[in-house]
């Protein structure tokens, strides 16, 4: 079987570490930056043993290297939204699109049911405005694989966005309404629309459009609003191939391919059990061309459950597209 193949069918967390120290293994010798990277951190390949002892590279590393694990034309570069004055953007050169495509749906599907029973709105002008976004690709797929006719982009264009909705919601059709933060809050100030029925799902980024508002603070406008309770979200970002999903309150579920561990914030070698708020380190093994092993400039907590929450970033890090909320 596989390496991919085996990624897309894990049934067990001992199953999930067996294939990331494989896949550890595999990167430590065909990516030259995560080697070197781990090369002056002193660290023995031979002694990483569990998730706990890998290596994290920092997230700014796709700012400034080419994060590639072997030699590769990309099919696609993601870059990021690059919202900070005078900042590089993020790029990820990804090998093969379908290995996206299989991340995307198959975490979707397990948390959602088939893309095909949905029809999909969008709401993310910021992101039709630039090239490179992985959110538009995930979206656009998700909308042409619906099938369904009123599937699609709807930008600024509210007046028809409601018509199309009241239409969904005569079929009783279920529905996703996909929007950016900002964008989402802007729809709330210019109409009052019942969207019982409908799921909200922010993606969030307020991208400096507007005042920071916490979590709990926009989806309180969203649920007066919209009629609509719980608000879901999606945690994603442009250096990972996979997404974990919240169903209210903030609360994320990351698919079987997919882990959170907390790092102290003093000490990014060592991790916090348990409600403990710190650095948060993803372990994406759909990053099996680029690196799996991240530790992002987020800040959050793990549950006894596994899922985890996002309550805010770093101080001294960039504004990024994908989900800025403080908590």
């Amino acid at each position: 079987m596989s390496l991919i193949k085996q990624i897309f069918n894990i049934q067990s967390d001992e199953e999930f570490e067996q294939i990331a120290l494989q896949l550890f293994n595999l990167q430590y010798n065909q990516n030259k930056i995560y080697q070197s990277f781990c090369d002056l951190l002193k660290v023995n390949p031979e002694e990483i043993t569990s998730l706990e002892k890998i290596p994290f590279l920092p997230i700014e590393f796709f700012k400034s290297h080419q994060v590639v694990t072997g030699n590769f034309v990309p099919q696609q570069i993601f870059l990021s939204s690059g919202t900070t004055t005078g900042k590089n953007q993020s790029k990820h050169l990804v090998k093969d699109l379908k290995v996206y495509e299989e991340s995307f749906t198959k975490g979707f599907n397990q948390f959602y049911g088939g893309v095909e029973d949905y029809c999909f709105l969008a709401l993310l002008p910021s992101y039709m405005e630039r090239e490179g976004s992985s959110l538009i690709y995930m979206t656009e797929y998700l909308v042409k694989n619906s099938n369904h006719p009123l599937s699609g982009f709807y930008l600024d264009e509210y007046v028809k966005l409601i018509e199309t909705i009241k239409e969904l919601q005569s079929r009783n059709q279920k529905t996703i309404l996909i929007g950016v933060s900002f964008a989402l809050l802007d729809f709330t100030e210019q109409h009052k629309v019942d969207l019982s029925g409908i799921i909200i799902m922010e993606t969030g980024g307020m991208k400096g459009r507007r005042k920071e508002l916490t979590r709990t603070e926009l989806h309180k406008i969203y649920k007066e609003s919209f009629n609509v309770a719980p608000i879901h979200s999606e945690y994603g970002m442009t250096e990972l191939l996979s997404q974990a999903y919240s169903f209210g309150e903030g609360v994320y579920q990351s698919p079987a391919w997919m882990q959170v561990l907390i790092r102290d914030i003093n000490d990014p070698f060592t991790f916090l059990s348990a409600q403990k708020t710190g650095g948060v380190n993803v372990i994406d093994l759909a990053n099996v061309d680029s690196c799996a092993f991240i530790a992002t400039q987020d800040l959050g907590k793990k549950n006894a459950d596994n899922t985890f929450e996002i309550l805010g970033r770093f101080d001294n890090s960039d504004l990024r597209g994908c989900n800025l909320l403080i908590n």
